[in-house]
């Protein structure tokens, strides 16, 4: 596994598609390959180095870059499985609704749930809608998921497919063996190619969403497969073959939770365990008892659930998840050579600070880029201060290694969601000009350097440049920092962030 020893953030980035010749699917292959992915294997994005200094149109001119090349994927993923004896005592569709509002900073558009009892197949209870997860389920709403003992959620940010309610997630359809539900986090590289593909084999398509393309898929039956026992492993590993990234997924069949992550491990994915109430935070460490157990996008929704994070779904692997226990199924390895391919805008952007990926908290990593950043880009000001609020751990640590104090300059208004998740250009720049208030007091006549994440569109560092410059700041120096040594280019979001070091310095006077 690569290792970034400047900033430990770990995960290589660059993944190399399988060719079509050694796929093994057993659904009619297409001659003309991963074509999805061909087409964006290109050069690596050369970008400035640690110790470039720039002016502002150099930064303006990469920004432009970054937004042609944009960033599309972002949703949540939770689920629920209620351990021993069933009908459970345990409050699934609560369990799941708080869940996903642990994960509502990944998507905002649209949040939806299917529960079962785990009897039959076709005792599915759903419900969506559009809007924040707390809007979309209510007390009332809640009572149509009961009686349940699993279920699976999902918040969605559309990065494929219009923002409208058959596109919400979770997916259900009807196989030979009954019904399954699935929900997804990412965007498949070669979502047309599949898209055609399937309607070529006369499947009809509801949505616009490539979600319902990896459901489909699942619901195609392997050669091999009795009509009496379903072989959901050859299934999943059917889709892998098909569609190497990116996704992880949570597939809902009976009595069973199916989470599953793509080979390259570009979507992350953890696994907690539901524990009683005296045990949360190590309370009651010899109690070995088991509520149930979750499966989440991040880890930082836990807590709240009272659930202990209990381990990491690896790239590749198929892990089946019963009210007995945890289980490995398979693991699908990457093909030979290839490196893994974990986002690294899970760690500067996407993710909550308290999630844990790969063994280290979100927020320790931050701290530790704003401290390697303090090393290769000092500049002299006499303050430091953050765009709130996923910079704000590594301008602490810029501040700390510098020796500079950390003072903050602007007001972040919290009931104005996340501007890059906004998914209109115009919601995207009113979202900016309400996003922020000036702390003009802490700042007025004095040099500032600036922290932020990144640059997606450029739509909002500019205005806030300018913001502070009208506000009284005597310069402004602006960091921008995104991990790694050189730009490659990841396949799934065909962002140029994944193993990149960004260090664009821009003096404002």
């Amino acid at each position: 596994m690569y290792v970034n020893k400047a900033v430990g953030i770990r995960g290589a980035v660059t993944a190399k598609p399988a060719s079509s010749s050694s796929s093994s699917s057993s659904f009619p292959t297409n001659s003309g390959g991963n074509s999805g992915l061909k087409r964006q294997q290109r050069e690596p994005l050369r970008v400035a180095s640690a110790r470039t200094h720039t002016r502002t149109h150099v930064l303006a001119s990469c920004a432009m870059e970054f937004e042609e090349l944009g960033i599309g994927e972002e949703c949540g993923v939770f689920g629920c499985l209620a351990a021993g004896q069933w009908p459970t005592e345990l409050d699934v569709p609560h369990v799941i609704t708080l869940g996903l509002v642990g994960l509502q900073h990944r998507g905002q558009e649209s949040a939806g749930i299917v529960t079962s009892d785990g009897e039959s197949a076709h005792s599915f209870k759903v419900h969506k809608g559009m809007g924040l997860v707390n809007h979309v389920f209510s007390e009332d709403s809640l009572k149509k998921l009961y009686v349940s003992n699993l279920g699976i959620g999902h918040t969605r940010y559309s990065t494929s497919g219009v923002s409208v309610l058959d596109n919400c997630q979770p997916f259900v359809v009807e196989t030979l063996h009954g019904k399954i539900a699935v929900a997804h986090n990412g965007e498949l590289t070669n979502a047309m190619r599949l898209r055609r593909k399937l309607m070529r084999h006369g499947v009809g398509l509801s949505t616009s969403s490539d979600s319902e393309l990896i459901t489909q898929l699942l619901a195609f039956t392997p050669p091999l497969e009795q009509d009496d026992t379903p072989d959901w492993v050859a299934r999943i590993k059917n889709l892998m073959n098909e569609t190497p990234t990116s996704y992880s997924l949570l597939m809902m069949h009976k009595d069973i939770i199916y989470a599953v992550r793509d080979p390259y491990g570009n979507r992350p994915l953890c696994i907690g365990r539901l524990v009683p109430v005296g045990d949360i935070n190590g309370k009651g460490k010899n109690n070995a008892e088991t509520e149930g157990w979750v499966v989440s996008s991040e880890s930082c929704s836990f807590l709240s659930i009272g659930a202990e994070y209990y381990r990491e779904v690896m790239p590749g692997e198929i892990v089946k998840i019963s009210k007995y226990d945890v289980q490995t199924l398979d693991i699908v390895p990457r093909p030979q050579g290839d490196p893994a391919a974990f986002c690294i805008f899970e760690y500067v952007y996407f993710a909550r600070p308290d999630s844990i990926f790969e063994g280290q908290m979100v927020y320790s990593v931050r701290r530790r880029c704003g401290q390697q950043l303090a090393i290769e880009a000092p500049v002299e000001a006499d303050l430091v201060s953050t765009v709130p609020e996923s910079a704000t751990p590594a301008a602490l640590g810029y501040a700390q290694k510098c020796g500079l104090p950390y003072i903050e300059v602007l007001c972040k208004n919290r009931y104005v969601g996340r501007t890059f998740i906004q998914p209109n250009m115009r919601l995207r720049q009113l979202g900016v000009a309400k996003k922020f208030g000036v702390l003009s007091d802490n700042f007025r006549g004095k040099r500032v350097v600036l922290i932020d994440d990144s640059i997606v569109r450029g739509n909002t560092i500019s205005p806030i440049i300018k913001l502070l410059r009208e506000s009284g700041a005597k310069e402004v120096s602006e960091h921008i920092r995104v991990e790694g040594e050189e730009g490659k280019r990841c396949f799934m979001t065909n962002c140029s962030f994944l193993n990149t070091l960004l260090l664009l310095t821009t003096t404002v006077l």
